[in-house]
């Protein structure tokens, strides 16, 4: 089903037994962030979303780890299991799709049905019940500080709407905001991102939208890697099957999401960098403080009783693996149009999504491994892929120990390591420099003659199926 807003979707989870309410006080100082980190580790059913109802020193609940498990990622896009989202993509995509790479993402896009997922517009919204423009000021949302060195507040589940200055075509993505004062935030937008490409084509002063909560599908579009030309606001609308209502903001010409619980508006100047940072990121390591851009606030609107939506990031598993997780099987069909040899693609929570790609094919010629390796770098933000291990079909990747026998077992380092250099993610503390290094590919298949390996290639030990069967039968006699 899809959700209207934020409040609609933790009703959903609270009816399911997936969110626990903690009603004593807590402090937005570290405590939320040491709570959330020891469910989002809990196995099982006590990986819960939490809505932490009294928050020291403010009037809003604080609701975090609301998409921290598979099922609660998948019941906000409207289906019960992850993979029905790949399997509806897959529906939209033909593998005779006839062009270049990039002619078939143009043409995937058309695909979608716009006259359906397109937003709707309105003149009225819940994200406007209450206006802040005379004095516009951050200090009544309860944003923590996560970790002990972070360099201070960090708003860290928005979707930040921005602008093409040339073309006029909206972008959403989920950048950090670091709290500098009451009108002032860093802007991580990273610069392989939308907001940061617009940005670099600005001039001047750039408007900018802020918008807390909404509908899970918003949330979850802001987040994703999307292809160039797909609208965020368009693909939350194809997930949600209806489109998603619009208001145009209060001091800008921006829309943003009308069932919103918070929105802050205001612009940033291309000329204006400030220090950010340090801040505990997915990596499990603290980010580098760095120069980024400056949001200055114009006003913030909101309902008369918003929810406060937030995440802890930190060493995973947490609430962004899953997140991620989402792309991982919507994009897995698409992987598959461009290259039709990809069976199964897994991105480990151990790789925190880029630095480990594990993909497994069906292997027909020389090379071929390495020719996936090479076509997965060059699509998209794949580019920042730091390490791709490539295993044969019958491989189940989502099994890491497996994925480790065999690719220790099935390699000769000298033939089967592929090493190179190239763009790396923002947040990659081990590159040679920053936004930049190198990138390994292992070779896990087996080998045979198609490689020019003359030794014989081994059986793997297994038992037969006759032997197996009889041992099931037989498995209570033996009082184990």
């Amino acid at each position: 089903m899809a959700f209207t807003d934020l409040r609609e979707f933790v009703a959903r989870l609270e009816q399911r037994g997936r969110l626990r309410r903690v009603p004593v006080e807590v402090s937005r100082d570290l405590e939320i962030t040491e709570i959330v980190d020891r469910v989002s580790k809990t196995p099982g059913e006590g990986n819960v979303a939490l809505l932490f109802e009294r928050v020291a020193g403010f009037e809003m609940p604080v609701l975090v780890n609301a998409f921290g498990a598979e099922d609660r990622m998948a019941w906000a896009l409207g289906v019960e299991r992850l993979d029905e989202l790949g399997e509806r993509v897959a529906k939209l995509v033909d593998a005779r799709l006839p062009g270049t790479f990039a002619e078939r993402w143009r043409k995937l896009v058309t695909l979608i049905d716009v006259a359906r997922a397109a937003p709707r517009h309105v003149q009225q919204a819940p994200c406007q019940e209450i206006v802040e423009i005379a004095a516009p000021s951050l200090s009544a949302l309860p944003i923590l500080r996560c970790w002990p060195g972070d360099g201070g507040r960090y708003l860290t589940l928005p979707a930040v709407f921005t602008r093409d200055p040339r073309t006029g075509a909206r972008n959403v993505g989920m950048y950090r905001l670091q709290v500098f004062d009451d009108r002032t935030l860093g802007m991580h937008w990273q610069t392989h991102k939308g907001g940061a490409e617009h940005e670099h084509h600005a001039t001047e002063r750039m408007p900018v939208a802020v918008a807390l909560g909404g509908d899970p599908a918003v949330v979850y579009a802001a987040s994703a890697p999307l292809p160039p030309g797909l609208d965020e606001i368009v693909f939350a609308g194809w997930l949600r099957g209806r489109g998603v209502e619009m208001v145009r903001c209060r001091t800008n010409d921006l829309a943003v999401p009308a069932h919103a619980e918070i929105v802050l508006e205001g612009w940033v100047d291309p000329a204006e960098r400030r220090l950010e940072g340090p801040f505990g990121d997915h990596t499990g390591y603290y980010s580098l403080a760095r120069d980024y851009p400056v949001f200055h606030l114009t006003a913030v609107t909101r309902r008369a009783r918003p929810l406060y939506p937030t995440t802890i990031v930190g060493r995973p598993p947490q609430e962004d693996y899953w997140l991620g997780k989402a792309t991982e099987r919507i994009f897995l069909p698409i992987m598959r149009l461009m290259l039709p040899e990809i069976v199964d693609v897994n991105m480990p929570a151990e790789g925190i999504f880029h630095n480990l790609v594990v993909v497994s094919i069906r292997k027909r010629y020389p090379g071929q491994a390495r020719k996936v390796m090479q076509a997965l770098w060059g699509m998209g933000l794949m580019m920042l892929a730091k390490t791709i291990v490539v295993v044969s079909e019958h491989v189940n990747v989502h099994d890491l120990s497996e994925v480790a026998w065999r690719a220790t077992g099935n390699i000769d380092p000298r033939r089967d390591l592929v090493i190179l250099e190239g763009p790396m993610d923002d947040l990659d503390h081990a590159a040679l420099r920053h936004r930049y290094g190198g990138k390994l590919g292992v070779d896990a298949t087996e080998k045979g003659p198609l490689d020019d390996v003359t030794q014989p290639w081994p059986d793997e030990i297994r038992m037969s199926d006759e032997v197996r069967d009889l041992v099931t039968r037989r498995w209570k006699d033996y009082g184990l």
